[in-house]
This record gives C-alpha cells, structure tokens and sequence, in this order.
C-alpha cells in the first residue's frame, strides 16, 4: 500500500503532499524532512530503494525535481518506480513544463494523482484515461 506521495524540489521544499495513511499534522513536516533529507543526501549511484522505519521509500529525480512514495514493506518498489515514471508522464503530458507548471496547478496534480492512485492502491496506468477529468474540465471551462 501506498502511504504518501510527496514532490519536493533539490532545496527540500514539499512542493506536493498526499498521505493515504494518517498522519497527525504536527507530525508531517518532521517526517517530510527526514524523508526528504534521506532521498536528497544519496548520490545519482545509489538505489532509488531506501529503507526507513517501518515503510520503504522510493523516489525519482526529474531535472530539480524529486518524486518520493511511501510504501509498505509488502508493496513492490519496481512497480512503484514506474508509477512515478508514469506519474511524470502524464504531468508532462499535461503541462509543458512540469516543474513550473505544478507551483500554479495544484488542483490538476491533486486530480491526477487521484486518477490514479485512491486509498493508497493503483487504480488507473492509461494516460488518456487518467487526464479525461482534466480534458472534460477544460472543455467546459473554454466552452
């Protein structure tokens, strides 16, 4: 199961947070930066896989910005990697430029994420299917 789904940028600020897990809010920021410190102080030749407490990590870096996910010990890390794979995908799919398009759309990567991810379980991979929210949205909004 997934936990959370954070987007932080190479200064370690959390540009994007979702937790499927609850997490007290005075708790989140403490564990937002040892999460983040933890991903950020590993070097381009480490795994991507990182151990910590009683979940696992798994991250990505895309240009300066870091997609890391939460994850149970029973979840599989290759398949969360490509998860944010696909994730970035169709942000870029979306937007034009993903890392400053995102500081502005909030509420489209919210709708995003939760096309595809809902009560920290992988519900949708399809591209099309997953942006046919924000396609439907725009069309009234233009029209």
């Amino acid at each position: 199961m997934i936990k959370f789904v954070l987007m932080v940028n190479q200064q370690g600020q959390t540009r994007l947070s979702k937790y499927y897990d609850p997490v007290e809010l005075s708790r989140r920021a403490a564990l937002e930066a040892v999460v983040v410190r933890c991903c950020l102080s590993r070097s381009k030749h480490e795994c991507s896989f990182v151990e910590y407490n009683d979940f696992k990590l798994v991250y990505r870096q895309y240009a300066a910005l870091y997609v890391v996910v939460g994850i149970t010990h029973s979840e599989n890390e290759l398949s969360i990697y490509e998860l944010i794979q696909n994730f970035v995908e169709v942000l870029d799919k979306y937007f034009s430029r993903v890392v400053s398009s995102i500081m502005f759309n909030l509420d489209s990567v919210h709708i995003i994420l939760d096309e595809m991810i809902q009560n920290g379980h992988i519900v949708e991979t399809n591209k099309s299917r997953i942006l046919a929210p924000l396609t439907a949205i725009d069309k009234m909004a233009d029209g």
